[in-house]
């Protein structure tokens, strides 16, 4: 792990995106606990499939962040481009007809605030772990260092 060489900034983003994404796993194995194969049945198909394959996306991404591997955040964008996309458009004659029942700590608001946050910030995170494993030396004696 490359926490040590991380800027601080890079840790905060990181445990919000581990958190975000731990959370969301965690929504979706209820709803499937709940729910069975059938929990999204309302849904068009494709999100049908989004929000099952999220069971382990999400989780996915999580672990991608904590292991500071720079494939993390832009699987955390497309993940939450994909889910805002589904919840957005299935909700979307809802919130024409009364917006402020969407205004929730629950459903679509705190969806949509996780996701710009992770819409914004992948590229400058990708970046901060792609340049600390180059920076990063391995080898058989351990991280940096120095060949005899």
């Amino acid at each position: 792990m490359r926490w040590g060489t991380q800027p601080r900034w890079a840790r905060w983003v990181a445990a919000i995106y581990v958190i975000g994404f731990v959370e969301g796993t965690g929504s979706h194995a209820n709803d499937v606990i709940r729910g069975g194969l059938h929990a999204y049945r309302y849904w068009p198909l494709p999100s049908q499939l989004l929000f099952h394959s999220l069971l382990v996306l999400d989780l996915l991404a999580a672990a991608l962040v904590v292991l500071a591997h720079p494939t993390g955040p832009p699987l955390g964008a497309a993940i939450m481009a994909a889910d805002l996309t589904a919840n957005w458009s299935a909700n979307w004659a809802g919130v024409l007809n009364d917006p402020f029942s969407y205004v929730s700590p629950v459903g679509l608001t705190p969806i949509t605030l996780f996701g710009i946050f992770v819409l914004a910030t992948a590229l400058p995170l990708h970046r901060t772990f792609r340049q600390s494993g180059r920076n990063a030396r391995w080898s058989p004696a351990g991280p940096d260092s120095s060949s005899v």
